[in-house]
């Protein structure tokens, strides 16, 4: 498996960052630059360190209490091809994936990138669109402004239209 730039060691006690206990992978680099935001040491393309995303996988598969693993940043898509792998290898521990993108939902679509599309497919739950400080709430779940959706992407992508994720209220 390829390499993946990370900017801090898999956490594997989260239960903020999705539904149920999570570990999440924390990506390096980020190009959108949010006013406001809660990781900005992720931002640098040049920082944090290289880890083989295999390591990573049998890191979870000793962890498999687990209920899923959110991608988080950082910009997951920008190592998008990697995210992908790993997210494959993630469904086959039983595990579910949700990943935090600064991008629009419509706007990785437009796009049509083969590896951001790759990685979208195996993504359960994503959280859509760039933190507005405008925006900001502390009264929103997983999510820190009003802005950003909870977007069921295998219901997204069948229908062709935004399909929010309704597990959580």
């Amino acid at each position: 498996m390829a390499e993946l730039r990370c900017s801090a060691p898999v956490q594997f006690d989260s239960i903020v960052d999705g539904e149920g206990l999570r570990a999440v992978v924390w990506t390096q680099g980020c190009p959108h630059g949010c006013p406001g935001c809660h990781n900005p040491q992720t931002h640098a393309f040049d920082g944090g360190t290289l880890m083989l995303a295999e390591t990573i996988a049998d890191q979870l598969k000793a962890h498999f209490y687990l209920d899923g693993v959110t991608f988080s940043g950082g910009e997951p898509m920008m190592q998008a091809a990697v995210c992908a792998l790993l997210a494959e290898e993630i469904h086959k521990l039983g595990m579910n994936v949700w990943c935090y993108t600064g991008y629009q939902w419509e706007t990785l679509l437009e796009k049509r990138d083969p590896d951001q599309m790759a990685f979208l497919k195996q993504i359960d739950v994503l959280i859509d669109g760039p933190f507005v400080i405008a925006e900001k709430s502390l009264n929103l779940v997983f999510r820190g402004s009003t802005n950003q959706r909870l977007i069921n992407v295998p219901d997204s992508l069948n229908s062709g239209q935004v399909i929010l994720y309704e597990g959580h209220p």
